[in-house]
Order: structure tokens, then sequence, then C-alpha cells
């Protein structure tokens, strides 16, 4: 049984998928951007993924902020 998300990683998936939203891409799209695979950013954006520190760069840089707004 898998354990339930951090209240961090839940803060990394809703602001993830808030700012992929608003820049208006697809997680096809996004993941490509970022250098990721589809299926990892689906699993980031349920808080399923416990991401790294380099990998939360990336998708900061892919989404055009700081990494620090990301977990906030």
């Amino acid at each position: 049984m898998p354990k339930p998300p951090t209240d961090l990683r839940r803060i990394l998936a809703d602001n993830v998928r808030r700012l992929r939203g608003e820049l208006g891409l697809s997680q096809e799209a996004f993941a490509a951007e970022a250098g990721l695979h589809r299926t990892y950013i689906g699993a980031i954006e349920r808080a399923e993924r416990n991401v790294s520190l380099d990998n939360i760069a990336r998708l900061a840089k892919a989404l055009r902020v700081e990494p620090s707004v990301l977990l906030v």
C-alpha cells in the first residue's frame, strides 16, 4: 500500500499543475520542455513521486519560475 503524500509533495504537485495550466501546456508538451517523461510529470502532479532537487530545478526552468516558487 503506497504511503500518503507529504504536505510538501502535495504543495509541489498543486503548484506544478497550476503553473503548467497557466502556461497552457499539456503534460506531454511540458515534459518535453523539462526533459522528463510525461508519465513522470503525471506522477508528480498526483503527488506520487518524491522529486529530486535536480528535477525540481528542471521543472522550475520549464515553468519559468524560481525553484522556490514550487515549494510554497
